[in-house]
């Protein structure tokens, strides 16, 4: 039975839940369905949410905007078919209400048609004066069409009618950093700040604008009003910990990691800042002691096991930095970076034909900088395979057809391997390119054995009369 006003709990989600656990039947007004609806959607409660929708619908079968609740629970479950024709539905019935327009335009995102979206909810500003929710995610469809341009706009007025509504302000900040126009966003939160002056939110960005400028002075004057602002900011404090070291300023730096340990719980990232700080203070124990803290708090971070790695290759206890570089390829082995590391560290214990290996893993995910196709050239002729030195540097030339690292290199592998017809050609080559004879060093130093033999002194003889 239906029970009267006076006789129902008074907080229409209360009374809702009141009714489920019984066998009473509450009435609602369509606005109370709406807040119950929204509440449990907020809450990620679908079950709860397509109830009240159920219900809701029972008691007032008419009202468009439950339908559209429907509408967006079907969306969710990816009924699209039937979303669509009950939005077909609702437009013959009212073809100018903005959440149709909304509805349809979340179908077309779902299927990734961005563009259709992106109509659509234009078509629905033009119903509507309260346009937030709309510019909200119109930007967020330009996003995912890399439009950041007009994403930054639409951002832009959402939070120009709510500046307190930050997370459109991240949002606008990441589109001025991702078109890198730090400039820009300097200005823009500088305006805001006129307006909203303790926004430590603001601060702490147009801090890291600063820092992206190498404006370092002025950063860190940005991140101390962010800290003013909230002396709790625990972001503030890190990024002003960054500036400083930048500054050289390590004990500083400290002070300020330190500071969001104490605020919160210890981070990985905080220790591994602090573990740098003292490495550059040439502290090596309690660099060591933070470089530890790092991975105990966080094993999985493989910067973590770097940072030790590093620490031991300098100190050259290289049996301990193939050990830890080993822990950070287990966590990321599709990182160049690491495999080049690792190439150097078994280079260091002669251990070549695991850096041969590593080298070759480097430069088949992407790292063809010129000085690791010539570390593992000098690797393969270490370990007796000179002839394959030379065919390592014949693709390194590929992508460096100048250099004369490279060239003369190789004419000296091809000499170790009396292919003295290639040798020629090769040093040949790199004379071309060293008219002066500048860089010649690199082959005469390397290669002693050859840099006053007949067979130089022929070739340089003849190329200086020609040249």
């Amino acid at each position: 039975m239906a029970l009267e006003s006076n006789e129902r709990p008074d907080k229409p989600i209360t009374k809702f839940e009141s009714m489920l656990k019984t066998d009473d039947v509450y009435f609602f007004d369509a606005e109370d369905f709406e807040d119950i609806i929204h509440h449990y959607l907020n809450h990620g409660k679908i079950s709860l949410a397509k109830k009240g929708i159920k219900i809701g619908l029972q008691q007032h079968p008419d009202s468009i905007e439950l339908k559209l609740l429907q509408v967006e629970v079907m969306v969710f479950e990816n009924q699209i078919a039937k979303a669509e024709a009950l939005l077909d539905e609702l437009q013959l019935l009212d073809n100018q209400n903005e959440e149709i327009y909304i509805q349809r335009a979340n179908l077309y995102s779902k299927q990734d048609n961005h563009e259709g979206a992106v109509e659509l909810l234009r078509k629905a500003l033009s119903f509507t004066n309260n346009s937030f929710d709309i510019h909200s995610l119109l930007g967020m469809e330009y996003l995912f069409m890399d439009d950041f341009k007009m994403a930054k706009e639409s951002f832009i007025k959402c939070v120009e009618f709510d500046d307190q509504d930050y997370s459109s302000l991240y949002n606008v900040i990441y589109c001025f950093e991702f078109l890198e126009d730090y400039d820009g966003g300097i200005i823009y939160l500088n305006e805001y700040l006129e307006k909203n002056p303790y926004c430590e939110v603001a601060w702490h960005q147009l801090g890291k604008q600063y820092y992206y400028k190498e404006m370092y002075t002025e950063a860190l004057a940005a991140f101390d009003f962010a800290i003013i602002s909230d002396d709790a900011f625990i972001g503030a404090y890190f990024e002003k910990g960054k500036v400083l070291e930048k500054l050289g300023m390590y004990k500083e730096a400290i002070e300020n990691y330190e500071t969001t340990i104490s605020i919160e719980d210890p981070t990985s990232h905080a220790f591994l800042r602090i573990g740098k700080c003292y490495e550059k203070l040439k502290n090596i124990e309690m660099a060591k002691y933070y470089f530890y803290q790092t991975v105990h708090e966080d094993p999985l971070l493989d910067k973590g096991w770097l940072a030790i790695t590093n620490l031991y290759f300098k100190l050259r206890d290289y049996e301990k930095a193939v050990y830890y570089i080993n822990k950070a390829l287990n966590i990321d082995g599709e990182n160049p970076m690491y495999w080049k590391k690792c190439a150097k560290i078994n280079t260091a214990l002669k251990n070549y034909d695991q850096a041969d290996f590593a080298y070759k893993q480097a430069v088949d995910l992407g790292d063809f900088e010129l000085d690791t196709w010539l570390k593992w050239a000098d690797v393969l002729h270490l370990n007796g395979e000179t002839l394959s030195a030379v065919q390592i540097l014949s693709q390194g030339r590929e992508f460096y057809p100048e250099s004369l690292k490279i060239l003369y290199k190789s004419a000296g592998f091809q000499l170790i391997e009396q292919d003295l017809i290639n040798a020629r050609i090769t040093l040949m080559d790199a004379l071309k390119l060293d008219k002066n004879q500048k860089k010649l060093h690199l082959f005469t130093d390397k290669f002693s054995e050859y840099a006053h033999s007949q067979w130089t002194n022929e070739i340089l003889s003849k190329y200086n009369k020609t040249s």
